[in-house]
Parts: C-alpha cells; sequence; structure tokens
C-alpha cells in the first residue's frame, strides 16, 4: 500500500466545530504514519468566540446569553492563550509537520519559520509585514504579523510528541495555526472578545484600531479561492528550514 505523505484541505466555508473536527483527525494521520505534512485552509461560515479549554475562561450561562444576544457562539479549543473571534471574512491555516529526527526543537525557530511562510503570502500581494507583538490585540503574541504596526495575523503552535520513545527518542511534531484578517471589521470583531474579558473578571483592554485587515490594503480583494491559493503556494514553496537555532 502506498502512504500518503502530504495533503491539503480547504474549505472556503466550514463551521468552527467541523474545523477542528478535520484537524484533529490530520493529527490522528500523522500519529499513525500517513501523513509526515499537512495544510488546512479554512474560512468560518458562522461568528463563533473560539476560547481556550480550561478553568480561565468558564463558559457559563450568562456569558453564553451574552455573547448570543450579540449573535455568536461560542466554542472552545486546545490551543491559545485567549479569546479568538472567528467569522466570514477571517482565514485560518493549520500546518502540521514532522520535526527533522534528531535535530532539537526550538520553539523560536519554529515560530520564524511559519511566519516566514505567511510573509511570503503577503509579499505575492506586494504587501511587506514585520512580527512581532501588537499591544491591545486579542490574543497578542510575540509572533503577529502586522502591516504598519497593526495586527493582520494572529499565531499560535503546539507540539506533538509521538512513538513510543521517551525524551528525544519520541517523533516532535508541530502543529503551527494562524488566523488571518481578511475582510472584517475590526470594531466588531472585538466586541465579543472586550465582553468575554469582562464577564470572566480580567482587565486587559482590546482595541480595535490596533488591528487591520487585508483589504484594507488592497484596491481589489481577491476571492477566497484564489486567497487559498496563494497560501497553498506559499506552502508549498516555503524555504528549506534552518533547525538548531535558539
Amino acid at each position: 500500500m502506498t502512504v500518503t505523505q502530504k495533503t491539503i484541505l480547504r474549505y472556503p466555508s466550514l463551521s468552527v466545530a467541523s474545523a477542528f473536527e478535520k484537524e484533529q483527525a490530520l493529527i490522528h494521520r500523522v500519529e499513525q504514519g500517513e501523513l509526515n505534512e499537512a495544510l488546512l485552509l479554512w474560512q468560518p461560515d458562522a461568528q463563533t468566540l473560539v476560547l481556550p479549554a480550561g478553568q480561565k475562561w468558564p463558559q457559563t450561562p450568562e456569558l453564553r446569553r451574552a455573547l448570543s444576544s450579540l449573535g455568536w457562539q461560542v466554542q472552545s479549543r486546545r490551543t491559545g492563550g485567549a479569546p479568538v473571534p472567528q467569522l466570514p471574512g477571517v482565514i485560518n491555516v493549520s500546518y502540521l509537520t514532522v520535526w527533522p529526527n534528531n535535530t532539537p526543537y526550538h520553539i523560536q525557530t519554529a515560530y520564524q519559520y511559519f511566519c516566514t511562510i505567511l510573509q511570503s503570502f503577503f509579499h505575492q500581494l506586494g504587501i511587506t509585514t514585520t512580527v512581532g507583538d501588537t499591544p491591545g490585540s486579542y490574543c497578542d503574541g510575540d509572533y503577529n504579523l502586522n502591516i504598519y504596526g497593526k495586527k493582520v495575523v494572529g499565531t499560535a503552535q503546539r507540539i506533538l510528541r509521538l512513538g513510543a520513545g521517551t525524551g528525544d527518542a519520541k517523533q516532535t511534531v508541530m502543529l503551527a495555526q494562524a488566523c488571518l484578517l481578511i475582510d472584517a471589521d475590526c470594531q466588531h470583531i472585538v466586541a465579543p472578545v472586550s465582553l468575554c474579558n469582562q464577564l470572566c473578571g480580567y482587565a486587559d483592554r482590546i482595541e480595535a484600531e490596533v488591528h487591520t485587515p487585508l483589504a484594507a490594503h488592497l484596491d481589489e480583494l481577491p476571492g477566497t479561492e484564489q486567497l487559498f491559493q496563494l497560501l497553498t503556494q506559499a506552502f508549498v514553496a516555503r524555504p528549506p528550514l534552518e533547525v538548531g537555532k535558539a
């Protein structure tokens, strides 16, 4: 039997719950040795606030009612440190790759590698991005992509250790995720995050003006399928992974 080593899945309209199920199915295929690389591209079909699983962000009836009154569903996921709004006009990337054998894993190298691929997507559209934090943005991190200092992409990362060995004997798999603001109203998308912070007792101030959608920087925004194709090209043409850097 021929083993499929790579796969690319693209969904222009998909529920958040279904997207997470498809991501988990890809992880399972990697665990079973069917894949060593996978790319999942998807766009949400409905307004959904995604909360990290755990006690820090409890999905109380009060929170669900308040978000529902604003037209937002609620969904949880294992990765991410803070609430993330998902809705049509946002494109998500999940990238699974097996880390090279006998090579130390470094989170900075992994993030920089992932961001370099994403930057090449924007370069195809004539847009220069920088990597860094964006104070005041939702789910802020050190590896956002910014346009003129405003956040257009948020990233997250999860490491899987596969195999029967222990420590370095196990296979390392990187799951890198990105959320791209394509054509979304920034005032609208921060509202449920601010509400969630308030009801969960956190004072973090989320500012709409520190975010920017891709559409604000193009005369004409390509369609979702064309954007998927450009993202696919960026990953297919990605540079070699330079490992061993701290």
